[in-house]
Order: C-alpha cells, then structure tokens, then sequence
C-alpha cells in the first residue's frame, strides 16, 4: 500500500504467483471476507492524532453570530506570534464582522502562538472542524502573520480540512520565513521564532510539494514595508504562494497605493487595503481581485468600523504585548524537531 500526500491510495497488487490451489481457495476466502466488510476510515483522511486532548482545543475556539443561518460565511479567525485573538482581532475585525451579521469564530494559539507551531496547527485543524460543523457549510478563514501561515500546516497534514474552507485570506503571512527572525534567535528565542526563521526545517517541511489545494481560494496580502516578514517586497516577498491546485492570488498593497505605508502589526489590525481585499475575498467567488477595490481606500488610515478614538490604546497594546512575548516568552537554543508525520 503506497499512500501519496493528497490522501489517495493505491491497492494494486502486481506480481503475485502460486502453484497450489488450496492457498488460492484461502485468498480468495479472505478476499471475499475484506470485501463483505466495510473498510474503516482511512487515517489518510483526517491525519496523525492529535498531541492535545480534544477539550483544550475546543476551550481555545469562541465563536459569535449564527454560523448556521447567516447569509454570510463563517470566518475562522487565526492571530499572529505574541498575540491573543483578543487582542489581534476584537477591536477590529471582530467587532466590525459583528457589525455586518457575519459570523465568526476565533482560535487562540498556545502560549499566544509562541510554542511549537506544529502543534498550533493541531488547533487550527480542530478549529477548521469545529466551525465547519456549527455552520454545516464550507467556510472561511482569515489569518495574520504566524496566523497566515499555520493553517497552511493544518490543511497539508489534515487532509480532511481542505473540503471544509473556501477562502484563506492571509495578512503578511509568514510562508517562507524571515530574515529577521536569525539575529534575534542567536540568543534563543520562541520555538515559533526559530521555526518561522528563513530557511528552517519546519518551513521546509510545510513547502515541501503543493503550496496550496484545489478548492480553497488563497489570497495573500503583505506590504513592501514589513518589517517583521522580511524581505516582504516583490519580486523576494515570503507571502506570496505560487505552487498547487488552489486559486491564487498575492497583492502587494503598494500595487493598489502605491504610497501606502503599512507596518505589520497594522497588517494584521487595521489596514484598510487589506481590509478591503479581505472582504472583496469573502463576497465573491475566487480569490479577491484588486480591480475591485476602491481607490478610496487610499486615502484613508484605519479601515471602516475601527474606533479611531480607541485606536491608539488598543494599539499601544498590541504593541507592548508583542514586545513583552518576545522579551520574557519561552526561550529556547535551536529549533523543535519536526514531528514524525512530517518528516
């Protein structure tokens, strides 16, 4: 039995000889019984067990709205590295998907997504599940940084998840690592760190054959000015996705705002280009498509819906939490090794 990474097996059987007839009347017994019965399910479908009991990860998803009677799709909500859903997502694309009647569920990584990612992906995959079952529909997900890119881990070794998401919007994903990242490990630094360090064998492993699948529509969303996923500029950017059957489309923000200047932590929270590239994502077929947005968007600093009142406190918080994770979070001397299923 081989079993390829898509979760399609070939049983051929060639080459098989005998010369005595009662071990023919055997096979051909127990092939009749294999035959009878039902096979169970394949563990290509849904992937390796989990490491993390079933209720920790359900404890880590919240959810809001009807999932199940919306006329908008659900949206699965992934945080960056150093952030809790709460304070990547509430005062922004929480509050404002509240606003619209679109419901959404979001899923707190462990140790605010500092830990092995190979493990957050185990609840990102239960995530996927969950949200999927309470709207009993195919929905979306929306991802930032880490956030972006871990779903990508879920969807490759999960198989059973791709048939459950119909767009992935990812804000300055972190999908081919960053530069960045090697000084600040010569120290040590987060297993998350050193495994979304450029050229890491975690990232080797997650890029290893398709990027994307077929269904899922991916757009990646990422600015020339990152400077935490660097280089995130064209033609070098880490975001973008080229590879597999899965719609694709990147969009450097700066090719809709050419003067549009946008950090990453404003990536992931306010962006009005990546906003609107988001939403244009959610409500129409495929991936989003620049030529729809506005050139309004521009001109504006904070997309629709954010508290410009509030926005420097919430802000100021994200800020000084990614600074406190990176200063007194986990700290290891080299990179988790990659799990079994994925070597």
């Amino acid at each position: 039995f081989f079993q390829a990474e898509d979760g399609i097996r070939d049983t051929s059987v060639t080459g098989v000889q005998t010369c005595a007839l009662p071990i023919l009347a055997a096979l051909g017994l127990l092939a009749a019984g294999l035959l009878a019965t039902p096979a169970p399910a394949s563990a290509a479908d849904t992937g390796p067990a989990f490491s993390v009991p079933d209720a920790t990860l359900d404890a880590a998803v919240t959810c809001q709205g009807d999932l199940a009677g919306s006329s908008l799709t659900p949206v699965l909500l992934v945080p960056g590295t150093t952030l809790t859903p709460e304070l990547n997502f509430s005062w922004n694309y929480e509050k404002v998907f509240t606003a619209q009647g679109r419901p959404w569920c979001a899923v707190a990584l462990p140790d605010s997504g500092m830990r092995d990612i190979q493990v957050a992906g185990e609840y990102v995959a239960r995530a996927i599940r969950t949200t999927y079952a309470k709207a009993g529909r195919s929905i979306d997900i929306l991802g930032f940084s880490q956030g972006g890119m871990v779903p990508r881990w879920s969807l490759k070794y999960w198989p059973d998840t791709r048939a459950m998401v119909d767009d992935f919007v990812s804000l300055d994903a972190s999908n081919h690592g960053t530069q960045s990242a090697k000084p600040i490990c010569l120290l040590g630094c987060a297993p998350s760190v050193w495994q979304q360090r450029s050229g890491s064998r975690f990232l080797g492993a997650l890029n290893s054959g398709p990027e994307t699948w077929a269904g899922i529509s991916y757009t990646q969303v990422y600015t020339a000015t990152d400077e935490v996923v660097f280089p995130n500029f064209d033609p070098i950017a880490s975001s973008p996705l080229t590879t597999g059957a899965g719609a694709i489309r990147n969009v450097q923000v700066q090719s809709i705002c050419p003067l549009h200047l946008s950090e990453h932590l404003s990536m992931g929270t306010t962006d009005p280009v990546g906003y609107a590239l988001a939403l244009d994502a959610f409500d129409h077929p495929g991936p989003a498509d620049p030529s729809r947005i506005p050139a309004s968007v521009c001109g504006q600093l904070i997309f629709p819906g954010v508290d410009p009142v509030t926005y420097p406190t919430n802000m100021a918080q994200v800020i000084a939490a990614a600074g406190a994770q990176l200063t007194l979070g986990p700290r290891v001397f080299s990179e988790p090794a990659l799990a079994a299923y994925a070597r």
